[in-house]
């Protein structure tokens, strides 16, 4: 009974351990204030190691309902995360309505747009002309 609970207690450690890397945004940085907020109140659904965020899926065996969007790969501007947060995502199954709203919204959108899509792969693109004969 005591092993159990300590293995219990080890796991539950885990889990709260989880994505506590801390946010790497400098407190000077004008994106800092999004960051947190971001952190505070994102980070259990997205993935965004600039705060330390890993609520995304790693694997589609593993995922769940609420796993949102990987912001490491995914890019966004802010007309697009200020819609996603207003109608809750994109497909507003799943993230709620005005998670937050006013400042708060405009803050996590500036930030969002700045650090989002950073270890994307950027695939080469090569020009192709076609003719007409």
């Amino acid at each position: 009974m005591l092993v159990s609970f300590a293995a219990l207690l080890a796991s539950g450690g885990a889990l709260v351990a989880c994505g506590t890397q801390g946010i790497s945004v400098s407190k000077s940085s004008p994106y800092y204030r999004g960051a947190v907020l971001f952190r505070d109140h994102c980070s259990g659904c997205h993935t965004l190691s600039a705060v330390g965020a890993e609520g995304s899926a790693t694997s589609i065996k593993d995922r769940v309902r609420t796993n949102g969007p990987n912001f490491d790969i995914r890019k966004e501007n802010v007309e697009q995360v200020l819609y996603a947060i207003r109608n809750g995502g994109f497909s507003g199954a799943i993230m709620p309505e005005n998670i937050v709203v006013g400042e708060d919204a405009q803050d996590i959108a500036k930030f969002l747009a700045a650090y989002s899509g950073r270890q994307s792969q950027h695939v080469p693109s090569v020009n192709i002309t076609l003719t007409t004969k």
